[in-house]
């Protein structure tokens, strides 16, 4: 298995359906109460390529794309129009959008992260599959410049200062980002008349650990 630096065809995954899944394991106890319990650190997304497919041109770069990743063997890129930001989906990312590490004086590597918070609650997601030329980044309030203050490898979300930041200087960043993912499937499965009349195959898409 490889994983493909290549995005899935962005007007094929505009309008497709998905988002985050957990899992959860629940145990009832004979007093009725339950215990919850998760073996996932992190959620894992699910989408329906066959959702954003609008002509017979589309399946055409669909089936080209399935089949240059051998079905289910190789992954790829994907964007997710609901979550692609580390800001609203309505803004551009900035320097200040999201605070990924605390310096110490010594670190210079920082993984790239997007956090979900909801009350007191707070998850903080590692992010692996950056944007080419999306990123920002900034250290003690003050933003930082790509090529003489840090760079990004854009395969592993991982950025790397040139000089380390500063003890207890906060180090934030804004970017845009892709899912790793690969089919749910082995097998396309779709003729010409059901096409034509509304009828859209599904074409599951998982997220992948990378």
């Amino acid at each position: 298995m490889a994983f493909h630096e290549i995005r899935f065809p962005t007007n094929l995954s505009f309008g497709s359906v998905g988002g985050p899944e957990r899992k959860t394991e629940i145990v009832t106890l004979s007093s009725g109460f339950e215990e919850r319990n998760t073996p996932w650190a992190h959620g894992r997304r699910r989408y329906d390529a066959g959702m954003g497919l609008r002509s017979l041109d589309d399946l055409e770069d669909l089936v080209a794309f399935f089949e240059a990743r051998a079905g289910q063997l190789h992954g790829f890129r994907w964007k997710d129009w609901a979550d692609c930001k580390s800001c609203a989906a309505s803004k551009q990312p900035a320097f200040a959008d999201q605070r990924i590490a605390t310096g110490d004086g010594n670190t210079r590597k920082f993984q790239l992260i997007k956090a979900y918070t909801s009350g007191p609650a707070r998850y903080e997601r590692p992010l692996t599959k950056i944007v080419n030329g999306t990123v920002r980044a900034g250290v003690g309030g003050d933003e930082r410049f790509f090529g003489s203050d840090y760079t990004v490898d854009n395969r592993t979300g991982v950025i790397t200062f040139t000089d380390p930041p500063e003890p207890g200087a906060d180090v934030t960043a804004g970017f845009e980002f892709d899912v790793p993912v690969r089919f749910d499937t082995d097998r396309i499965a779709v003729s010409v008349a059901s096409f034509q009349a509304g009828e859209m195959p599904e074409i599951p898409v998982i997220e992948v650990r990378v």
